[in-house]
């Protein structure tokens, strides 16, 4: 006889209570639209309950700008009276904040209908179930995704020179760093301890954290996660990757950033992700001594241009995303691709021929993970389902080859999303009606108001 699903969650918390008896406090988390953690802190005695009964939250969490502050053209608000939905835990991902001074554990959590018909089933504006609606067409076809993640991220200090970020000084040399030195190990020793006790703490969360680089500018690193063969699990790993970097790094006095273009003249931060499928008999779809000639393969890329630009507004999903783009940084802005071509916005790695993948170049560190696996996933999955062949692979320089043709700003990807009826039949259409409502609030505050720019040309020369 199978265990009722709510005994499981039961036995879960109360394993871990019995194995962390110091733990004090739980943190409930769950991602809103912007990739933010939002949530509830609950006192240890209330995690069995939690497990059994869930925690109310409100509808209007999906429903936030960057700020924080509720979208009301998305019907989430006070339509509905700001009505709550209750929220259940994901299996597995209890564990310690090893950050915390007070003994305290976290608790990734979905969201779902709370009463009504639809009781019970997932709550549709939730980013988590936008994506395990995409990956349920993969179950169909009997394929699991297997993905992971690129995470690009800088330190910088705590303290800004008029509202804008500077590097932290070495916690060895106590100097700010200056140059760019790509994949410098002396860049890793300067900030060592920070980023060790980054990856000590991901493993000691079973966060698959693999390796860390120095990236393209003073005090930015990557942080690679190893492939697991679930989507949404890989994009887990990515949420609470990107919340333990901000705490960790903030325990050794200093501060982090995932915008994606913080400095004028620095490389931005990205976050690629690698896809590939796995059929029933545990075989890689895309394996293939010459990825030229594997079929699925070349259709999942066909289906990725296709749909490129369309998905552009979950890739990019801020007004500063764009500013990111630019040949000399490395970040395509044609929907190109090639083998092992860094320049491309798709790049087939080589390697062995059962790990070949599609590495997704495109998307910045300040996109929401489930929506960018979400729009990656449709693209591959319209690419196969109707046999979609990509344009001829790039050889050399993508950015002299290729004419820039993505959407270049935030309103241009919003409407071609709105249109788009390849990604319309993947993604609830109400969910795209959401999001874009908030991203147009977004767009218009940000229009309306003056920049120090503006008063630094035309105040005293008009």
């Amino acid at each position: 006889m199978a265990v009722p699903p709510s005994l499981v969650r039961r036995e879960e918390a109360e394993a871990f209570l019995k194995a962390h008896p110091d733990i004090q406090f739980v943190d409930l988390l769950i991602a809103d639209m912007n990739g933010v953690v939002r949530g509830k802190r609950v006192d240890r005695n209330n995690l069995v309950k939690v497990y059994e009964k869930g925690i109310n939250l409100p509808a209007s969490l999906f429903a936030l700008d960057i700020n924080g502050s509720t979208v009301e053209s998305t019907g989430l608000g006070l339509d509905i009276g700001d009505a709550d939905m209750v929220c259940f835990p994901i299996p597995g991902t209890l564990s310690v904040e090893p950050w915390q001074k007070r003994p305290t554990a976290q608790l990734l959590m979905t969201m779902h209908e709370k009463e009504g018909e639809h009781e019970g089933e997932p709550f549709f504006a939730d980013p988590r179930e936008v994506l395990r609606q995409v990956v349920q067409r993969f179950d169909e076809m009997g394929l699991k995704v297997c993905a992971a993640f690129e995470l690009e991220f800088y330190l910088i200090d705590q303290e800004n020179i008029n509202g804008r970020p500077q590097p932290p000084r070495s916690p060895t040399s106590g100097k700010r760093p200056q140059s760019t030195q790509v994949y410098s190990i002396d860049d890793l020793d300067e900030y060592s301890d920070c980023l060790q006790d980054i990856i000590d703490c991901a493993r000691g969360q079973n966060l698959p954290a693999d390796a860390i680089v120095s990236e393209s500018a003073p005090a930015q690193f990557e942080i690679n996660l190893i492939h697991v063969e679930d989507a949404i699990q890989a994009c887990d790993h990515a949420v609470l990757l990107k919340r333990l970097i901000k705490n960790v790094a903030y325990d050794h006095e200093m501060d982090t950033t995932f915008m994606a273009k913080p400095y004028p003249s620095q490389a931005g931060n990205g976050l690629h992700v690698h896809v590939s499928l796995i059929d029933k008999d545990g075989n890689n779809i895309f394996a293939a001594e010459d990825p030229l000639e594997n079929q699925p393969l070349l259709n999942a890329v066909g289906g990725l241009v296709e749909t490129m630009p369309a998905s552009m507004a979950f890739f990019c999903p801020n007004v500063n995303s764009y500013r990111r783009f630019g040949s000399q940084f490395y970040v395509p802005n044609a929907p190109s691709w090639g083998i092992d071509n860094r320049t491309t916005a798709l790049r087939i790695p080589t390697g062995t021929p059962n790990a070949l993948r599609v590495e997704h170049r495109v998307a910045g560190a300040d996109a929401n993970p489930y929506l960018l696996m979400a729009a990656v996933l449709a693209g591959i999955h319209h690419g196969l389902v109707n046999k979609i062949q990509p344009p001829e692979d790039t050889e050399g320089n993508a950015y002299e080859q290729h004419e820039p043709s993505l959407p270049n700003n935030l309103r241009d990807a919003l409407r071609e999303l709105d249109e788009s009826e390849v990604i319309n039949q993947y993604i609830n259409s109400d969910y795209i009606d959401i999001f874009v409502a908030c991203k147009e609030a977004e767009l218009e505050e940000f229009e309306t108001t003056i920049s120090d720019l503006e008063y630094n040309w035309y105040l005293h020369t008009v």
